[in-house]
């Protein structure tokens, strides 16, 4: 495999380890509902620092990550600010902001996103995907980068979306109506997109002009281009018409001796005077229940950035269109992603949360399935809370709202076959007024770039409704230095070190649910048990109830004899020797230097 090389590339391969855990810190004046550290959430600080204190709680865990990251247009103006102790990485630091005439802010954005895509690849579950939108700026860069982190064979799709309705009269060379979205799985083995929900149109195009008892079919070509198909054979025709084989005739799809099975089952049609080339009848109640999402995304399907912006200036009603975040994405581009990436009760992360798109996506899920799924925003900049939290606030309570809004009743890619059957269409057309126009101002039609599009509108003049949920507001506490600890420097409370402890140890997320402070109990992982005896008091930590001893570890032994049992402890009265010669499964890890002495491969 081609590798990438970036400038500064040797300093952060492995930056991401050496970020500080840092604990979550709820501020319950920002958010909706109780705290939940378990629920939806949204988190105030650097994405870098948030996806390594999300790992003690998330990792593995995440079914569908999606990413908005800078473009690194040169226009953005975004920071390379990571803590990297390096010469070369802080004087970059004196350039920022990065711009067009950084001869540099390609290697500036690589190096940027690697530790983050690290982290974000620790985040995904074995069943998880992960979806970035870019732009030509760093688009092949960002795949030898996801190749490199998640194994080229975990590349699933590159989907174009089609971003803009009309050209841009500005461009220069070419009007760039598009955006990309790169799909990744995490193990592609075991993953695989939903299916769409089909179409009117699609069940349209099925007839059953023979009455045919399995119901409404559609003809499929039989025809095959070349000879390294598997049929070879003439055909005679219930007219008595034959058609030759090759040389000079037609090529078949299926061997011979399966054609006149199929025939004999009556799943060959050969027109209405069986004089017709032959074609395989695909009966509608054997195709798949969905379809097939495609790697090319029409606006008039998932949305586009006029509308997008026009959305969230209805939502958080600014004065001014310059007030708002500038390329937010549609709702309807998300949902999308989810349709595809989600079941009901997945947890979705998207660490560059910007104005919040993937959370109301996320809400207008749950409301349209009566799903359960989770969201995660991380939002560094500034606005966090008065525009992406307020935004998904608004979108929970319902906000005041006036002006138009749309739905899509039909949506339907025009063919020649259409035109031929237009009383048909029409006919479909007037069954959708009549049977949703009573829900609606006035039903609209069109038909633009070949797409005829039937929407229902609606004047709204008091709210729009609340779609409902909670969430709990974080930013970045301390970071936990266990070095510190017994100095009394920092004393993180027991759940913040204990979920930073059995990560490390053990390479998985804690269960807070499973904790049990009083018996200093963390949880369990297939194989053995962790505990910490720990409480954030100085004084006690230095006392000797803080301790080991071998009542304690014959006690953590009994919870479970089969298995082994890790404890985290400022200081044992009983050797590792006598544990062992007495058969008790217990193995002490001091503190402050457990972080070092783990191996946790």
């Amino acid at each position: 495999m081609t590798e990438l090389s970036f400038k500064g590339k040797e300093f952060v391969y492995n930056h991401h380890l050496s970020v500080p855990f840092r604990p979550l810190v709820p501020d319950e004046t920002k958010g909706i509902g109780p705290v939940a550290l378990d629920g939806n959430l949204i988190i105030h600080g650097d994405n870098l620092h948030a996806l390594k204190a999300l790992l003690p709680l998330y990792a593995g865990k995440v079914d569908c990550i999606f990413i908005d990251p800078p473009y690194n247009t040169g226009n953005e103006g975004w920071c390379y600010n990571d803590n990297v102790n390096a010469p070369m990485i802080r004087e970059w630091l004196a350039s920022n902001p990065i711009g067009i005439e950084d001869g540099l802010r390609h290697d500036k954005w690589c190096a940027m996103m690697w530790p983050r895509l690290r982290l974000l690849h620790e985040l995904l579950s074995e069943t998880g995907s992960f979806w970035m939108t870019l732009d030509d700026n760093e688009i092949h860069r960002a795949r030898a980068m996801l190749d490199a982190i998640f194994g080229e064979q975990n590349f699933v799709a590159c989907c174009i979306w089609h971003k803009n309705y009309s050209p841009k009269p500005s461009a220069q060379f070419f009007s760039e109506d598009h955006d990309y979205l790169l799909v990744y799985a995490k193990n592609k083995d075991v993953w695989r997109p939903n299916l769409l929900e089909r179409t009117g149109d699609m069940n349209a195009r099925y007839e059953n002009p023979d009455n045919d008892p399995r119901g409404p079919w559609k003809p499929g070509d039989l025809s095959a281009r070349n000879y390294y198909s598997e049929g070879t054979y003439p055909i005679t025709c219930p007219s008595g018409r034959v058609i030759p084989g090759p040389p000079g005739g037609n090529y078949w799809r299926i061997k011979e001796e399966k054609f006149w099975e199929m025939d004999k089952d009556k799943r060959i049609w050969w027109g209405e005077d069986g004089n017709n080339v032959p074609s395989i009848k695909r009966f509608l109640s054997e195709v798949k229940p969905g379809r097939v999402p495609q790697t090319l995304w029409e606006y008039s399907e998932v949305g586009h950035t006029q509308d997008a912006k026009k959305e969230l200036l209805s939502i958080l009603d600014f004065s001014s269109s310059n007030d708002v975040f500038v390329t937010p994405k549609p709702v309807t581009l998300l949902s999308r992603v989810l349709e595809l990436a989600t079941s009901k009760n997945a947890i979705v992360l998207d660490s560059f949360a910007g104005s919040g798109t993937t959370a109301h996506a996320v809400l207008k899920a749950n409301a349209k399935d009566d799903g359960n799924r989770r969201f995660i925003l991380v939002e560094m900049e500034d606005y966090a809370d008065r525009l992406t939290a307020e935004r998904v606030r608004r979108v929970i309570k319902g906000y005041a709202y006036t002006g138009t809004q749309r739905e899509e009743l039909l949506n339907q890619q025009l063919t020649f076959t259409d035109l031929k059957k237009a009383d048909k269409l029409l006919d479909q057309i007037a069954s959708i007024e009549n049977l949703e126009g009573h829900r609606f101002d006035k039903i609209e039609k069109k038909v633009k770039d070949g797409v005829l599009t039937v929407e229902g509108v609606k004047t709204v003049q008091e709210r729009a409704e609340g779609l409902g949920g909670s969430f709990t507001y974080c930013t970045l506490g301390d970071p936990v230095e266990l070095d510190k600890l017994l100095s009394g420097e920092t004393l993180p409370p027991y759940a913040g070190l204990g979920a930073a402890l059995f990560h490390m140890a053990t390479n998985h997320a804690l269960d807070p649910a499973a904790v049990r402070e009083d018996d200093f109990y963390l949880g369990a992982t297939e194989g053995q048990h962790v505990w910490l005896i720990y409480k954030p008091d100085l004084d006690w930590l230095k006392s000797p109830e803080a301790a080991l001893t071998l009542a304690r570890a014959k006690a953590f032994a009994a919870a479970d004899p089969d298995k082994r049992h890790l404890v985290f402890a400022p200081a044992r009265f009983v050797s590792q020797k006598m544990l062992a010669e007495q058969n008790i499964p217990v193995e002490f890890v001091p503190l402050p230097f457990a972080l070092y002495r783990i191996d946790r491969s």
